[in-house]
C-alpha cells in the first residue's frame, strides 16, 4: 500500500515535471518565433501604420514607400524595431504558452464541447494576458513610426511617452487592441488547428506520426498561411482604430469609426497587411514548431498532443539521464 502511494506520488511529480517542461519550451518557441518575425517585417508595418494614420498622403504602397524614403530617408523604415522585437518577443511567448496551457485546462473541464470551443476559449485566455503585456510596447512602437520627432525608439520614446501621458497614455489603446488581437487569434488558432486536420486527413491521408518531420513542418505551414490569411481579413477594422487612438486622430473608438468611415474600417491597409501578415504567421508557425523539433517534440496540432509531447521530454530527459 505504502509503495502504491509512493509511486502515485512520484508518477504526480513527473508529470508535473513534464509539463513544466513543455509551456517552457512552448513559451521560449513562441518568444523567439514572434520577435524575430515581427522585427523582420518592421519596413512593411511603417508604411502599414502611415498609410492608416494619414491615408491622404500614403494611399498607395509604392507611392508611400517613395514619399517616406524621400521626406526620412532609409532609417524611417527601421523605426519602431526594438518595440516589434521586444513587445511582440514577449507577447509570442506569452501567447504560445498561455494557449497551450489553457488547451490542456479546457480540454480536461470542456470534455464534451466542440474542438471549436476549446480553441476559441485558449486562445482568447492567452491573448488577453498576452496584449496586457505588449500594449505600452506598442503604443510606443506607433508613435516613434508616425511622429519622427517624438523618439528614436523604445530606450526614449517609452519614458517620453509615460511622462506625457502617463500609464493611460500607455494603456489607452488596450480595448482596441484587444478587439484587434482577439478575434485574429481565435480565429487564426482555431483556423490552424483545423486546418492541421484537414491537411492529414484529406491530403497526406496520413497521420501525422507516420509523416517525415519535414512533411510535418510542410504541414504546419501551409495551415499557418491559411489561418494568417483569414486572421487578418477578422481583425482589419480593430487594427485601424488602434493606429487612429495612438496617433491622436481620435479620442475615442467611436470618434475613430466615425473618422475612417465604415468602409475604410475593412479595406484600409488590408492589401499591405495581407501582405505581411500572411507570410509572418506561417513564419512565425514554422519557426515556432522547428524549436518545438528540436527540443524532440512532435509539430502542432491536436486536442491531445499533450500527453505526447510531455512523454516525449520524459524520454528524452531519461536518454539524458
Amino acid at each position: 500500500m505504502k509503495e502504491a502511494e509512493e509511486h502515485k506520488s512520484k508518477t504526480s511529480v513527473d508529470e508535473e515535471w513534464r509539463m513544466r517542461e513543455y509551456y517552457r519550451i512552448c513559451t521560449l518557441g513562441g518568444m523567439l518565433s514572434a520577435g524575430t518575425t515581427h522585427l523582420l517585417i518592421t519596413p512593411l508595418d511603417v508604411l502599414k501604420v502611415n498609410m492608416q494614420v494619414n491615408p491622404v498622403k500614403y494611399n498607395r504602397m509604392g507611392s508611400s514607400l517613395s514619399i517616406l524614403w524621400k521626406e526620412q530617408g532609409s532609417y524611417a523604415f527601421c523605426r519602431g524595431w526594438s518595440s516589434k522585437f521586444f513587445g511582440y518577443g514577449i507577447q509570442g511567448g506569452l501567447k504560445y504558452g498561455l494557449y497551450e496551457y489553457f488547451k490542456r485546462f479546457y480540454s480536461d473541464v470542456l470534455v464534451e464541447h466542440n474542438k471549436s470551443v476549446i480553441f476559441f476559449l485558449s486562445s482568447a485566455s492567452a491573448q488577453l494576458v498576452a496584449d496586457v503585456a505588449l500594449c505600452p510596447f506598442e503604443a510606443v512602437k506607433v508613435c516613434v513610426q508616425t511622429q519622427p520627432t517624438f523618439a528614436k525608439g523604445l530606450v526614449d520614446g517609452f519614458p517620453k511617452l509615460y511622462a506625457s501621458r502617463g500609464i493611460s497614455g500607455l494603456y489607452k489603446g488596450l480595448f482596441p487592441l484587444w478587439g484587434r488581437n482577439l478575434p485574429f487569434s481565435m480565429i487564426m488558432f482555431s483556423t490552424f488547428e483545423h486546418s492541421v486536420d484537414m491537411l492529414y486527413g484529406n491530403v497526406i491521408q496520413r497521420r501525422k506520426e507516420d509523416c517525415s518531420r519535414a512533411q510535418q513542418l510542410g504541414v504546419t505551414s501551409l495551415a499557418g498561411f491559411v489561418a494568417g490569411a483569414v486572421g487578418t481579413v477578422i481583425s482589419n477594422p480593430a487594427d485601424n482604430i488602434v493606429s487612429s487612438l495612438y496617433n491622436k486622430k481620435a479620442d475615442s473608438v467611436l470618434q475613430a469609426i466615425k473618422n475612417i468611415g465604415l468602409l475604410n474600417l475593412f479595406t484600409r491597409s488590408l492589401p499591405v497587411r495581407l501582405t505581411i501578415v500572411g507570410p509572418v504567421v506561417t513564419l512565425q508557425w514554422f519557426l515556432y514548431d522547428s524549436i518545438k523539433v528540436l527540443c524532440g517534440l512532435p509539430t502542432s496540432g491536436g486536442l491531445n498532443r499533450h500527453t505526447e509531447e510531455t512523454t516525449h521530454i520524459m524520454k528524452k530527459h531519461q536518454r539524458v539521464a
